[in-house]
């Protein structure tokens, strides 16, 4: 009896341990950005709020927190049309020069030939990492994201399950990731592994004619 009470003991320390090592889904989120857009840095005229909260754009320009952010998560509802092509943007060191000093997770339409390749699918980190699963979404529908950024990893869930994972310190070389997987050279810059865990957020605007729409934006800092 003695034993049987050890371990559940164990058993319930355990349990108690991964309840605390997290936070509650609706705990210490707050608004990325806020309705005026006071908070956030774009192209004048191209990033608007519509009075039901919908985050629309009418280019492809990328609207930026002002704040720099680490160990963070980020949730947000997005809805895409055929050949959507957009993403929400982290770690980024320079946002005039945002492609290849930042790290993007990808928001697209993967049904499209253009986005269909494996690291360039709905829900991968672009030019490095596949989802794991098939992400073609329909369309006209709200749909969630949940990225986690705890230093050099990022971890990605899409509609409530995981989709993609980066270890950013394994990407020791800019050209090829750790699999041999060929990183799109305008990618390139610079190693991942060298890359800040610090910075600002973005997301993508309306890329191609195809748009992509936003709400409930909201963002935590990670609890130690």
């Amino acid at each position: 009896m003695k034993k049987l009470s050890t371990l559940f003991t164990f058993a319930a320390a355990a349990i108690l341990a991964g309840c605390n090592s997290g936070q509650a889904d609706n705990e210490c989120w707050t608004d990325l950005f806020s309705k005026d857009l006071s908070n956030a840095t774009y192209p004048a005229g191209v990033w608007s709020v519509t009075e039901d909260g919908v985050f629309k754009a009418t280019k492809d320009e990328i609207i930026f927190s002002k704040n720099d952010y680490e160990n963070f998560e980020i949730e947000l509802e997005f809805r895409i049309e055929p050949k959507s092509n957009s993403g929400i943007v982290v770690y980024c060191t320079d946002t005039k020069d945002w492609i290849p000093n930042s790290v993007e997770i990808q928001i697209a339409d993967s049904s499209c030939e253009s986005f269909s390749k494996p690291t360039w699918t709905c829900g991968s980190v672009f030019g490095h990492v596949p989802s794991e699963f098939d992400t073609k979404l329909p369309f006209g529908q709200w749909h969630k994201m949940r990225v986690r950024c705890e230093g050099q990893n990022i971890d990605t869930w899409l509609n409530g399950k995981h989709v993609s994972h980066m270890d950013m310190s394994k990407w020791t070389d800019n050209k090829v990731g750790p699999d041999g997987t060929v990183i799109p050279p305008w990618l390139t810059k610079q190693k991942k592994c060298d890359m800040p865990t610090k910075g600002k957020v973005g997301l993508q605007g309306k890329h191609g004619g195809a748009a992509t729409d936003f709400r409930n934006i909201k963002i935590r800092p990670i609890k130690k």
